[in-house]
């Protein structure tokens, strides 16, 4: 195939549209539900308010910005794919931005900037007399100025459109693997992710990972989420490759499944993650010290894998008794090198391993 021809294929696999539209406009599509700001996209709302008050400035005096890309969805609704942080400063500047518990959070109070230094504590105000607030004025010239917005349609292929919001997310804070399989997942059904949530926040999940803050943000308990549903039942001996494609196909797969049997998928899930806690609390997942006769450090992925993935195997069976799960946690350090021979292993590789072992170990 010629280098014309692949062009010719590929520039047809996605289909977009743009115009510049008002900030008015933007604003009142917010308000009725035609524009969403989401979080799974890009993280929310990491601008200070100095960035923010910049923006603003900008728009005042009529500074360029980059564009808006948006994806609009099967019902027409549109979400922000790149430019969530714009977007979310120039709502929140309005007072009508909400926040993740779906309240509207005030209005942003601005700071000085480099040529509007009367910004200093400036709002959008109640109303045109406000003395705290920009004035009317300045609020219809905000409403009226301009940005750039660039539509792709929902006609494209589902796939292109994943490419394009990794390119687009290329600068700034780069998006951890979930966060950017949470881009596919709402491209192809957007239920799924909330089911996926559903079950990430379940007590006794919540409280057996014992995560960073670092790894709840970059949205870690949703990946294991999906690697317990996509992992537990898995033959060790299939193929696996790499981790992060697996995961992002078998999900999908999931997504475009409307025969997927959510109900018995979180009652294994509640069931495993309850006997893990009330049994070990927080300390499944760490290593175990036989010397000092305790648990530290952080999480490990592959006492995960063995651990819970086995649990959730067996729990297909309702008349599955577990084990004494937490003198099983520490035979798994003391006892077992499974999990010191995966070191620098690829997940692959460590996966058929920890799949095998933890079904044997949790046996009934």
């Amino acid at each position: 195939m010629s280098l014309e021809q692949e062009v010719s294929i590929h520039r047809k696999s996605i289909r977009t549209d743009g115009y510049p539209m008002s900030i008015g406009e933007l604003s009142t599509m917010y308000r009725d539900g035609e524009l969403e700001l989401h979080p799974e996209f890009q993280r929310f709302f990491r601008w200070s308010p100095r960035q923010k008050s910049r923006l603003i400035e900008s728009l005042l005096l009529g500074i360029p910005i980059p564009s808006v890309f948006v994806h609009q969805r099967a019902d027409g609704v549109w979400d922000v794919v790149d430019g969530l942080q714009r977007m979310s400063a120039i709502f929140e500047v309005m007072g009508i931005l909400k926040g993740g518990d779906g309240n509207v959070l005030p209005p942003l109070a601005m700071e000085s900037t480099k040529y509007l230094p009367s910004l200093e504590g400036k709002t959008w105000g109640a109303n045109e007399a406000d003395v705290n607030g920009i004035g009317g004025t300045l609020q219809r010239v905000l409403k009226r100025a301009k940005l750039d917005v660039k539509i792709v349609l929902r006609e494209s292929d589902a796939d292109t459109k994943l490419e394009l919001f990794q390119r687009l997310n290329t600068g700034g804070t780069p998006l951890s693997g979930q966060e950017l399989r949470n881009c596919q997942i709402l491209m192809v059904n957007p239920t799924t992710l909330e089911r996926l949530k559903e079950l990430a926040n379940v007590d006794p999940f919540q409280n057996a990972i014992a995560l960073s803050d670092r790894n709840f943000e970059e949205q870690y308990d949703l990946e294991l989420v999906i690697r317990f549903i996509t992992l537990r039942r898995r033959d060790p001996d299939a193929t696996l490759g790499d981790l992060g494609p697996f995961l992002d196909d078998q999900i999908v797969n999931i997504a475009e499944n409307d025969n997927y049997d959510w109900q018995k998928e979180q009652e294994v899930f509640r069931n495993t993650f309850t006997v893990i806690t009330d049994s070990c609390e927080d300390n499944a997942f760490r290593r175990y010290n036989p010397e000092r006769d305790r648990f530290a450090g952080g999480f490990s992925v592959s006492a995960f894998e063995v651990l819970a993935l086995g649990l959730g195997y067996h729990f297909e069976d309702t008349a599955y008794t577990p084990p004494n799960l937490f003198e099983k946690a520490k035979s798994l350090w003391r006892d077992h090198n499974v999990i010191q021979n995966m070191r620098g292993r690829r997940s692959g590789e460590r996966l058929k391993s920890t799949l095998e072992f933890g079904r044997t170990f949790l046996g009934s």
